[in-house]
């Protein structure tokens, strides 16, 4: 049985995003959770939340054991850009853009 967790929107670049979802894809979830813990990136504590959100469905709505979950799959797309202005020299303007990201986690169960 699979358990999914949407994350939409985030402030965060996918590429930063993905270096660390590749870490935990096809993880059980102690091990992504201790990876997540003591990693010092922003994007680790950011998927961790939603990591926590997705056990907490496998939990409460599938009645699955959280002993036997592993990351199925972790996907990170590309939301839309920020776009901001930056005042520069005589009278011009530079463009900011300001990255944000989907992330997907799938949980299913080992015993398969």
């Amino acid at each position: 049985m699979d358990t999914r967790a949407y994350l939409k929107g985030s402030r965060l670049s996918p590429q930063k995003a993905g270096l660390v979802a590749n870490e935990i894809r096809g993880k059980s979830v102690q091990d992504a959770m201790d990876f997540l813990t003591f990693s010092k990136q922003k994007a680790a504590s950011v998927i961790k939340k939603l990591l926590e959100s997705a056990i907490a469905n496998a939990e409460n709505n599938n009645k699955l054991d959280i002993d036997t979950l592993e990351v199925k799959s972790i996907m990170v797309n590309q939301g839309m850009r920020l776009k901001r202005m930056r005042p520069r020299a005589r009278g011009r303007a530079d463009r900011i853009i300001k990255p944000t990201c989907h992330i997907e986690i799938i949980l299913s169960d080992q015993e398969k």
